[in-house]
């Protein structure tokens, strides 16, 4: 049975890596500037230099490569979240994480002007776990404990609240064109030396979560049963509570507020990998990365030579998406 299942898996597997490639293809290729496949074969296979070669090697490809990398990490810590928390609703932008995110970079900007990239990405992961500790504790402070209806009450209500922080923090201090260059949600200016910095932090959090995804198999179903296994819930929780806030700060330090992603791909994913969290990672990670790829393509091209912001066209398909798991698990998140 387990012979046929991880057999089932692979073509599962292979499915979503061509998937994926088909995407990153279609993103290097179609945009509002004129290339031909042939730029594209061109820029990967020589060094021939010229205008549109030089424009798909130095803007487009970090700016795809930036796609994958955040579209894999939000997704990895969505599906880490719901598992956790075993909450069909938590999504790291609905729950804080990127609000918190947000507000760290803002007073970062206008406290350390000339901070470093490096200095910005550290800001993130701060903001990112301090929007985690004020969900996760106002949704901890009625009796009773979590309930995924509370916490989802609590992440539109510290979101609110950061959110306002950072316009606050940015009327201020007169930086409200430099705070939403960072956080408006978007791929475009992603560059090599940002990519060489959130990269690393990215891989690590998904490599980890691979880790541990049998532990949050266990913690899916039920506290009760991790704990009978001799699991060490204290020490798991707090490792992948690091992962998400690893996953969740690296990509806002990359592209700002990208919400909704981190909902969906799991919930899309769940279906085909079913409850094991060894298959619903790493088919998260590939079909998250092949979603904003698609979704950064469209935002070029549907309305070119002027760019939509790909922020904007995730949260036209994630808010549908949104209601339409809280209608059909309503009862069951109360």
């Amino acid at each position: 049975m387990i012979k046929n299942a991880s057999v089932s898996f692979l073509y599962k597997f292979i499915f979503a890596v061509l998937l994926l490639i088909g995407s990153f293809f279609l993103a290097m290729a179609f945009g509002a500037a004129d290339t031909s496949v042939k730029d594209v074969w061109l820029a990967f296979t020589t060094y021939e230099a010229g205008e549109t070669i030089d424009m798909i090697r130095e803007i487009r490809l970090p700016r795809e490569i930036g796609a994958v990398f955040v579209g894999a990490a939000l997704s990895v810590a969505g599906a880490v979240m719901q598992g956790l928390t075993r909450n069909p609703l938590a999504d790291p932008g609905l729950l804080g994480l990127t609000s918190g995110a947000n507000a760290m970079l803002a007073l970062v900007i206008a406290l350390f002007p000339h901070a470093n990239y490096f200095g910005m990405t550290i800001a993130c992961f701060i903001g990112s776990a301090a929007g985690a500790l004020l969900v996760f504790g106002i949704g901890a402070m009625k009796k009773g404990g979590f309930s995924p209806f509370r916490i989802v009450l609590a992440g539109a209500a510290v979101s609110a609240f950061l959110q306002a922080v950072a316009d606050g923090i940015s009327l201020l201090f007169k930086i409200s064109k430099d705070v939403s260059m960072w956080t408006a949600g978007g791929l475009i200016g992603v560059s090599w030396k940002q990519l060489g910095v959130v990269v690393p932090f990215i891989v690590i959090g998904i490599m980890i979560s691979f880790f541990f995804s049998r532990q949050l198999t266990i913690f899916s179903l039920n506290e009760e049963i991790a704990a009978g296994l001799g699991q060490k819930i204290p020490q798991i929780k707090t490792v992948l509570f690091i992962i998400i806030i690893l996953l969740t700060g690296a990509s806002v330090a990359l592209v700002g507020n990208m919400a909704f992603i981190g909902l969906m791909v799991p919930h899309i994913v769940r279906p085909i990998a079913g409850a094991d969290y060894r298959y619903i990672l790493p088919l998260s990670a590939i079909f998250g990365a092949s979603f904003l790829l698609i979704a950064d393509t469209l935002g070029r091209t549907i309305n070119a030579p002027y760019e939509t912001p790909v922020a904007a066209i995730v949260a036209f398909l994630g808010l549908p998406f949104f209601l339409f798991i809280v209608q059909k698990r309503g009862k069951a998140i109360i």
